[in-house]
């Protein structure tokens, strides 16, 4: 009997799925560890107990207690963060019961949220954490105008309640060709139905925060039968408009980012840029906003908007001064998830160097997601989260030895 590659990856993540334990009080050794706060350690310790990293420094200074449990690797790093991706909706079966990343039935649905259809169980999640991704923020996919909101999770694959860090993250925009309705990515939408071309989309993005400017004003009336009823879109986007929840904004061409800027600018709106494959054509205006981007993923396939995508796209916004991080993203195809050690790996070689890619999908990555008070980098205090190497981490023969998330182990 045949076995489809499908399947394969099915019965290889079960496999890669060991069982969850509790956490331990553990000495983690390794002859480098990167500890994202300064130079590397050559011969480090990172003491881990309760769920929190309790000390880190080198073992000619910090010996290991009594009682602890000594894990050994060659290569020592935080624990890695996948900055956007669609991990745990968009699941491992390609089939209609497994595929929770897109809602069609209009435009606009802010008030989406990935919490509610997170599969914490999914292959997939445990396929991710087997290359040492420790935390995601995932959620709808950018193939909607308004598709929803993210999550930040932690990939223990106990369950949604337990594993999820912020609830609603982020709110996804999507401009281009893929938010327009029906849009496949290369082209306009399905005809009839809005939005229908680029201008369509900015007038109807428009429209709902206005809409969402006079929601505010009603329930601010000091009458209170003339406040407005409960409304989950118009509460999704308030959150938007007093920035206490960014946007999330795909957009790949360069007019689209301009866009971007030019409707954060009108309504005071913090957004993150994500994708921009045309980045490098508008640099200058990327800098001046002082935006962070989540960079396209370098290996993603150059058609349609992504056309003029460069693999030096992280570098060279990095050289640039420009925060970054980098994603698994989302494209319509099994398995439905990259692993960003690879996208980082891949990043590196083109110009971004080691110390910057790491950074990109730890510390820099929880400054963007704004979880750094939490993870992204060895520190005391912080979570203990940590992902252990046989090797340099980005040469393709390495192997992820050992995925530590909250002080849980879990081992290939």
């Amino acid at each position: 009997m045949k076995i489809n590659a499908r399947l394969r990856l099915l019965l290889l993540a079960c496999l890669l799925a060991p069982a969850l334990r509790a956490a331990e009080t553990l000495a983690i050794l390794g002859d480098t560890v990167h500890t994202l706060t300064g130079a590397p350690l050559t011969n480090g310790v990172v003491l881990l107990r309760d769920g929190k990293i309790e000390a880190v420094g080198p073992a000619a200074t910090l010996p290991v207690p009594a009682g602890y449990r000594v894990v050994r690797a060659a290569v020592v790093t935080p624990g890695l963060i996948d900055a956007h991706g669609t991990v745990g909706l968009s699941g491992l079966l390609n089939q209609p019961h497994d595929q929770d990343m897109l809602e069609r039935s209009a435009a606009i649905q802010p008030e989406l949220r990935a919490i509610d259809a997170y599969n914490a169980k999914d292959p997939l999640v445990a396929w991710v954490r087997s290359f040492g991704v420790t935390t995601v923020n995932t959620g709808h996919a950018p193939r909607a105008l308004v598709s929803g909101q993210t999550m930040i999770v932690k990939t223990f694959g106990r369950t949604t309640d337990e594993d999820v860090i912020v609830p609603a993250a982020m709110t996804s925009v999507t401009l281009g060709a893929d938010g327009l309705a029906q849009g496949d990515g290369a082209g306009p939408g399905a005809p009839g139905k809005s939005p229908g071309n680029r201008s369509k989309a900015i007038a109807m993005l428009r429209a709902e925060l206005i809409k969402t400017q006079e929601y505010a004003r009603k329930l601010a009336a000091k009458d209170e039968t003339k406040r407005p009823d409960r409304d989950l879109k118009y509460e999704t986007l308030l959150r938007a408009l007093d920035g206490s929840q960014p946007l999330l904004v795909t957009a790949n061409r360069h007019q689209d980012i301009l866009s971007a800027l030019r409707v954060a600018q009108e309504f005071n709106l913090r957004i993150i840029l994500d994708g921009c494959a045309d980045a490098l054509l508008v640099l200058p205006e990327i800098k001046a906003s002082g935006f962070p981007v989540i960079v396209h993923p370098t290996m993603q396939r150059s058609f349609g908007d992504m056309e003029n995508l460069s693999m030096e796209t992280a570098a060279k916004l990095h050289a640039a001064g420009v925060p970054i991080a980098l994603q698994s993203s989302y494209e319509a195809y099994v398995p439905k998830t990259r692993v960003v050690l690879f996208e980082a790996a891949e990043a590196a070689a083109q110009g971004l160097g080691f110390e910057a890619a790491l950074a990109s999908i730890t510390r820099g990555a929880a400054r963007i997601l704004g979880i750094d008070s939490r993870t992204g980098a060895l520190a005391a205090g912080l979570d203990a989260d940590l992902a252990l190497f046989d090797g340099d981490p980005f040469e393709y023969t390495t192997h992820c030895t050992g995925t530590i998330i909250g002080g849980r182990l879990y081992a290939p």
